[in-house]
């Protein structure tokens, strides 16, 4: 429950108007339809009093139809506005929730960024937080709301009606509504984690089989990894048709407080009228007062079937957003950013290295060296602040990486990791990523550094789509997007991993001269095992 208070906490925190205003409409809402139902119910009973006592010529029939008619308009327009306040306010929250869910996960380690499966974390970003809707606009809203429209028509029963028949349907709906909460609530949880379970199940063995159908089919496994999907979805609908039998069985217990209320209000309001305490058509009042109210915990069912899903969506989100996100702004008390050089004093990256001291100047182009395994990849890592070394510094321009502000160091900071990401969106969309201010004309020069200028011009140009992933181009092609992508905004520092891998040497003789050339005054540290990057570098770096 406390992952559900603080997604409540974020809610009503983003848009705390608007959400308020929706829930008074909410309150609006149901009032007006218990005064409808309440009010029509005393016209017609006191038309057909008068009209059995030959009063029926005497009876004003004006101000009671002038009050129906307001209230039906009302209510219609109410609702009207309430579900415009309330969504919108929603839609607002769920846009904080995932910008603070991003945030906390970009500041998660990256080896625990490593180990998570892109489809789960898409999850949480997706249906996790859509599901939190739910917090507000099938939980905390039909509660607050049903429960101060119970307590205004109790009130309002008592003054108008009777204490007696107020009591009742207080009582009858209050102890109802909290029983079946209590009752069918804690049901909901478990199965909704199994069904989320399973649903996840579903869409990795699915995901996986439609990867992997080439070589499944060459080794004749794309059938027993299409059943193994089919298990999956079979526990699913297990795991559905259990949740819909909780919410059958909390609308049954629902309609059942209906008929409980309304049946007491009956016989309470007959004794009444029968002792000559309470008119007919007042009796009438209640009864359908009664009625009316079903609308506020009708929502109750529906409510306890999505709690366990909402809850556990809530759990899982809120364990990647911790209790305070440092917002993404310059630190004013930080040091100014200079130019390099790059300094590494005594770092120790445990297992693989025990202590590197190392020094890339201005204008110096050095290679990391070694054999597989033996942490160049982690060095750059280090060095791009996404890992924090076991001892040691980090230093640019002779300020620890620590204590440069975030934007900055981003900002001065090149990196092209050894898996590059390409996103869907043009050319210009992708380099824009590096420089937002990049003209056409500097776009189509970087292009020329990386000799990706040939393959624009034969397609759509700097518009030319790169598809999901960059599913639209080669290998080669992805990662000499990323080179011109990381050097756009013209960084002091710039660390590559495997720049050139996937490229013929002549192209990718032509592509490292060509970066050096864009940026003759940067200090540039590589991370390769190939001859050719070897033979540009102004200075060999050997890892052992």
């Amino acid at each position: 429950m406390t992952s559900m208070k603080r997604v409540l906490k974020l809610c009503l925190g983003s848009a705390r108007g608007a959400m308020v205003q929706g829930g008074a409409l909410t309150v609006l809402v149901l009032l007006a339809g218990v005064g409808l139902l309440a009010l029509s119910g005393w016209f017609i009973t006191a038309a057909a009093a008068a009209g059995l006592a030959g009063a029926g010529l005497a009876f004003e029939v004006f101000r009671p139809s002038a009050g129906v008619r307001a209230l039906a308009l009302g209510r219609t327009g109410a609702r009207y506005g309430e579900r415009l306040l309330t969504h919108d306010a929603t839609l607002k929250a769920l846009v904080a929730v995932r910008l603070r869910l991003l945030r906390g996960l970009m500041s998660q380690p990256l080896r625990r960024l490593e180990r998570a499966r892109a489809g789960a974390a898409l999850n949480r970003l997706i249906a996790d937080v859509d599901a939190l809707d739910g917090v507000t606009l099938r939980l905390f809203l039909p509660a607050v709301a049903g429960a101060l429209t119970l307590l205004v028509s109790v009130i309002g029963l008592a003054v108008l009606v009777s204490g007696t028949v107020a009591l009742w349907i207080g009582a009858v709906y209050g102890i109802g509504a909290l029983g079946i909460g209590l009752r069918f609530g804690p049901q909901a949880l478990p199965v909704a984690r199994r069904a989320e379970r399973a649903l996840q199940a579903v869409r990795a063995r699915t995901n996986d089989a439609f990867a992997a159908r080439a070589d499944l089919t060459v080794y004749n496994a794309l059938d027993r990894q299409i059943a193994h999907a089919g298990h999956a979805a079979t526990e699913l609908a297990k795991a559905r048709a259990h949740r819909d039998g909780i919410e059958r069985a909390a609308q049954f217990w629902v309609t059942a407080t209906v008929q409980l209320a309304v049946a007491g209000a009956l016989g309470l309001g007959f004794m009444a009228v029968t002792n000559g305490a309470l008119s007919a058509p007042l009796a009438m009042t209640g009864v359908l007062a009664a009625l009316a109210l079903s609308e506020a915990l009708m929502p109750l069912a529906r409510g306890i079937s999505e709690f366990g899903r909402i809850a556990d969506s809530a759990r899982r989100v809120m364990g990647d957003i911790p209790e305070t996100v440092p917002e993404l702004h310059p630190r004013h008390d930080a040091k100014p950013m200079v130019v390099p050089p790059l300094d590494l004093r005594s770092v120790a990256i445990r297992p693989l290295i025990d202590t590197l001291s190392l020094t890339v100047e201005a204008g110096e182009m050095a290679l990391l060296a070694g054999p597989s395994g033996v942490g160049k990849t982690t060095v750059l890592n280090v060095i791009a602040g996404l890992l924090p070394p076991d001892r040691g510094k980090v230093c640019i321009g002779g300020t620890p990486l620590t204590d440069h502000a975030e934007e900055d160091l981003r900002g001065r900071l090149g990196f092209v990791p050894q898996r590059t990401t390409v996103m869907d969106g043009t050319l210009m969309d992708s380099l824009r990523l590096g420089n937002a201010t990049l003209t056409e004309a500097e776009a189509w020069h970087l292009l020329d550094i990386v000799q990706m200028a040939g393959f624009a011009k034969s397609r759509d140009g700097l518009q030319t789509r790169l598809g999901s992933r960059g599913n639209a181009l080669s290998g080669g092609e992805r990662r000499r997007v990323a080179l011109a992508r990381a050097i756009a905004g013209r960084p002091p520092v710039l660390l590559m991993d495997e720049p050139t891998e996937g490229l013929d040497e002549a192209t990718a003789t032509a592509v490292l001269k060509g970066i050096r050339a864009y940026l003759p005054k940067s200090a540039i540290l590589i991370a390769s095992h190939r001859a050719c990057d070897r033979v540009l570098a102004t200075r060999v770096i050997t890892l052992r």
